[in-house]
């Protein structure tokens, strides 16, 4: 259920300056995926290209994570 993570960690960073803000300063995916982790989320790698992928076959103005 790790999608399901991501999308906890994007609906809680939105609202949280202070759980945006590490996420933020990640340099690499891997580094994200980390920070991700040690914030207690259970993000893969995986996760993170299925949202992009999905998120680009998304016409304009739609959120593929949360459609």
């Amino acid at each position: 259920m790790s999608r399901s993570e991501l999308e906890r960690l994007v609906a809680e960073a939105e609202r949280d300056p202070e759980l945006r803000s590490p996420l933020r300063h990640c340099r690499s995916l891997r580094e994200f995926l980390l920070v991700a982790r040690k914030l207690g989320y259970g993000v893969t790698r995986h996760d993170l290209r299925l949202a992009r992928l999905e998120h680009l076959q998304q016409p304009a103005g739609q959120s593929a994570i949360n459609a």
